[in-house]
């Protein structure tokens, strides 16, 4: 006599067959988890380097050189506003991008090359996407942090006398992603350290840091350099984050002109990234 067919034990809470699924569906947070935690290892020198520099630049600019400019220059040069309300909504910008030119450039290195540490959980179900989107979860999140914390003592200022100043938050972040995701795929497809990282630092970040309208107006600075605000994610960040701060007076359609910029560079960078991704583990 046959008996009925044995129905199929339940899976275990931790097996490995659920383990699994659980890594094909959140690997992604699952991988930026573990990246925090190694942030969190060095939590104070994040501090110092992400809010610490900028909020000396700050107090520096705002208590040093603006009164110097304000005595001097009236303030409709700066759009109506104090020089250090003009200048802050810059450098909350330039923060992030500076933070987004380290992020996303060595600790990417290490992973492919030096400590190889993307393999391991390559070896898991993790696929290569979510190595790279796990990895920009974290810088996102560490983007956020130090964008708020910045901000707070850009209001102890007074440096954002609108109420909607908040949102240069997201606009920090958008505009750290925008400059940091291709350059994370320009990273990934480094195989030798040639001192590549230390030219991107020299050649391409400190210039879009001086000649993006963060001291002084874009259309003030000679017609000959002024093509480099026009391409950087910092001049682009930086008009919407005045927008948000202080009502900077500037068309709508210049203001879509800036976020379609700022997403469009932020996509193409997430396309180029997974491909350099799935290409060097070999998938």
């Amino acid at each position: 006599m046959t008996g009925s067919p044995t129905a199929a034990p339940p899976l275990r809470a931790h097996s490995p067959e659920v383990s699994a699924a659980k890594a094909r569906r959140w690997g992604a947070f699952y991988y930026a988890e573990q990246v925090l935690r190694v942030m969190k290892g060095y939590g104070w020198s994040i501090f110092l380097y992400s809010v610490g520099q900028p909020a000396a630049y700050l107090f520096a600019m705002g208590v040093g050189l603006a009164t110097l400019v304000d005595t001097n220059t009236t303030s409709v040069f700066f759009g109506g506003v104090s020089y250090i309300a003009f200048i802050a909504p810059a450098l909350l910008i330039s923060a992030a991008v500076m933070t987004a030119a380290t992020e996303f450039t060595f600790p990417v290195m290490d992973g492919f090359r030096w400590r190889r540490v993307f393999y391991g959980p390559h070896a898991s179900p993790l696929t290569p996407e979510q190595i790279a989107g796990g990895q920009i979860i974290a810088v996102t999140c560490r983007f956020l942090l130090q964008s708020v914390i910045y901000f707070v003592i850009v209001a102890m200022f007074g440096a954002s006398p609108s109420g909607w100043g908040w949102g240069s938050v997201l606009v920090a972040t958008l505009a750290g992603l925008s400059f940091g995701l291709p350059l994370m795929a320009y990273a990934a497809s480094i195989k030798e350290d040639k001192g590549q990282f230390a030219m991107v630092m020299r050649f391409i970040v400190m210039p879009l840091f001086l000649f993006s309208g963060t001291f002084f107006p874009l259309d003030t600075l000679p017609v000959l350099v002024r093509w480099i605000g026009w391409i950087s994610p910092i001049w682009h960040g930086t008009e919407l984050g005045r927008v948000m701060t202080y009502g900077y007076g500037e068309s709508p359609v210049l203001t879509i002109i800036h976020v379609v910029f700022l997403l469009g560079l932020a996509w193409l960078g997430w396309v180029l990234t997974k491909r350099q991704f799935v290409r060097r583990m070999g998938q």
